[in-house]
């Protein structure tokens, strides 16, 4: 990637409309834009729809786009309820069915990525393909002030964040946390993306707000790292085509999640943005929206077969050949110095 960070110019005829739809009683925002074959984008733990503003309306020129604030986020409503990966995963079905959207290609960043897989995995006969930026649910590394946000007193933190002075405490923490576990990240990868995760926690705007997303947190993540994993699942996406978009100075989820991923689901497609963060649609949306647009091109929709998903499911792989064991993971990190194919 250059220095330079490319920008797309406005397609002012396609910009995302902001509606709602109540489903089991709870307000779900959402925006859509275009016609065409669905792309739903999923955003990632604390933020909103608005994150894909540069991408959307371009990705609305030849699709009907659609990106849902999940519930608790953005200008959904934010109950006291399941913020578990597969109730997200629920609500995406729900919010799909009340709008007249039958299959999507699912697009997921972070923990929406979680959720795009999970989304995957539970209604199959909905999806056509699958992209999974950053994605969470790989292995349990994860940012540092993530994994301390799930302490339950240093969590109050978040909560105070607004005061003055909060901020700078939090930070300082979070560094010091990351100052003993940063191996596997590359020089300056911390510095790239933690003032996003600040962003994100601070413009929580209330304490519904912040609640929720300590509730979303804390069923994924605690203070060892992420404790879901999709590994174990991965065998499911054989017919399923995959795109994986990553940074590779990514230091909340890291780029070895990529490979790994890669590597569970051999017929996975991979772009690794050089200099890119967490957030690779901001870093270069113009790239992300030829990645989409190519893969989206290249590739033809999953056709949903019953009979062959049971026979998946039966001849699933046992606990000693799932991806992400020791050996597996070594001779990934082996590989990544050497993969130039993709990661361009």
């Amino acid at each position: 990637m250059s220095s330079s960070r490319r920008t797309l110019r406005p397609v002012p005829d396609d910009e995302p409309r902001l509606e709602f739809r109540t489903v089991h009683g709870y307000r779900r925002a959402f925006r859509i834009a275009g016609e065409g074959p669905a792309i739903l984008l999923v955003h990632g733990i604390g933020d909103n729809s608005t994150t894909w503003t540069e991408v959307f309306p371009h990705l609305a020129r030849t699709h009907t786009v659609i990106a849902p604030d999940l519930l608790g986020h953005g200008r959904s409503d934010k109950p006291r309820a399941d913020y578990s990966v597969a109730a997200y995963a629920n609500g995406m079905r729900d919010l799909l069915s009340t709008i007249g959207v039958g299959r999507v290609t699912v697009v997921g960043h972070s923990l929406g990525g979680g959720v795009a897989m999970q989304f995957a995995y539970q209604y199959p006969q909905l999806v056509e393909r699958l992209v999974l930026v950053s994605s969470g649910g790989v292995t349990k590394d994860v940012h540092p002030l993530l994994r301390l946000a799930t302490v339950p007193l240093l969590n109050e933190a978040i909560k105070a964040l607004r005061l003055p002075g909060s901020a700078t405490a939090l930070r300082l923490l979070g560094a010091a946390l990351a100052a003993i576990d940063s191996s596997r990240l590359r020089p300056g990868a911390m510095l790239h993306d933690t003032p996003d995760l600040f962003r994100i926690l601070r413009d929580l705007p209330d304490p519904t707000a912040q609640e929720a997303y300590l509730r979303t947190l804390r069923a994924v993540v605690d203070w060892r790292g992420q404790v879901v994993t999709m590994l174990d699942r991965c065998y499911l996406t054989e017919d399923l085509p995959v795109q994986l978009v990553w940074g590779d100075e990514d230091a909340v989820i890291p780029v070895e999640h990529a490979h790994l991923a890669h590597a569970a689901m051999p017929h996975s497609h991979l772009d690794i943005f050089r200099g890119g963060g967490h957030f690779p649609f901001h870093d270069d949306p113009l790239r992300f929206v030829e990645v989409v647009e190519r893969f989206v091109a290249a590739t033809h929709p999953l056709v949903y077969d019953e009979s062959r998903w049971r026979d998946k499911l039966l001849a699933g792989p046992g606990e000693a050949t799932i991806v992400g064991s020791a050996s597996t993971r070594m001779a990934v990190l082996d590989a990544m110095g050497s993969d130039e194919r993709s990661a361009t």
